[in-house]
């Protein structure tokens, strides 16, 4: 084994935008749009794919470098991202937005609540996500409030004919909306709760068949999605290219990746 330490594939450059609207798609999700021009011609992002989001120091704005692992500003101190899942994209006119939960804490729930048109802004990505694959012959997809635009990306992708179920867990009835219009796509709301995010969508996976030619996602909590894969790979004997369960944020840390 070499001793050199690995180093990870460079991240996409920060993008700089400028924040022109912040609408609340429910009481607690927020989305963010932002334009300019380093974002024409940003590519595509896949369904339930991802951007880095650079949140502003206390000084304004300042774009970071990458280091060879991660970015970091000149002094060495490393920079407030966040992980979201790009929506609304338009690479014709340099546009694209972002949906954060806003729960009252955290960086980027408090960037959501206060952003107003012309805050500067600037995104790096986007990261892969996941293509529903024609082969299939169910989906079965889940996730917490910060995987909602996940699922509706997600739903929208799966191809015509192949019938879908989406598990969708939030705390409180007020942060439902319409997740898809499809009617080969089922759609169950389940009750979560603040103090144990994600137990009730795990046992909801727990509790569904998964078939041989079922394909799996799911994204939230991480301890959550840990148990998911367990039951899946472990419990069923699921195929790992048949499933992905990725961790969004954790419970109890205020620098969750989807804040």
């Amino acid at each position: 084994m070499s001793s050199e330490a690995r180093v990870r594939q460079p991240a996409p450059p920060f993008r700089r935008a400028t924040v022109v609207d912040v609408v609340a798609v429910t009481p607690r999700l927020t989305r963010v749009t932002l334009r300019g021009e380093e974002l024409v011609d940003i590519p595509m992002p896949e369904p339930a794919g991802s951007v880095r989001l650079l949140l502003p120091e206390a000084n304004g704005l300042v774009i970071p470098t990458w280091a060879g692992n991660n970015f970091v500003f000149d002094d060495g101190r490393r920079p407030t991202l966040r992980t979201l899942t790009p929506v609304g994209t338009d690479p014709a006119r340099g546009e694209l937005g972002v949906e954060v939960v806003r729960h009252g804490a955290g960086r980027a729930s408090d960037w959501a609540e206060h952003a107003r048109p012309g805050d500067p802004s600037a995104i790096s990505g986007p990261a892969r996500g996941y293509v529903p694959t024609a082969d299939a012959a169910r989906f079965l997809f889940g996730g917490d409030e910060t995987a909602l635009p996940a699922l509706v990306q997600l739903a929208a992708a799966v191809p015509p004919g192949i019938p879908a179920e989406v598990l969708a867990e939030v705390p409180d009835p007020s942060a439902r909306f319409p997740l898809t219009d499809r009617s080969d796509i089922t759609v169950t709301w389940i009750d979560g709760s603040p103090g144990a995010p994600g137990v009730a969508l795990a046992d909801a996976f727990a509790a569904r068949p998964v078939g041989a030619d079922t394909h799996v996602w799911a994204g939230g909590e991480a301890a959550a999605m840990q148990r998911i894969r367990r039951h899946l790979y472990e419990t069923l004997g699921v195929d790992r290219a048949r499933a992905t369960a990725r961790g969004y944020w954790k419970y109890g840390r205020s620098a969750s990746s989807h804040d």
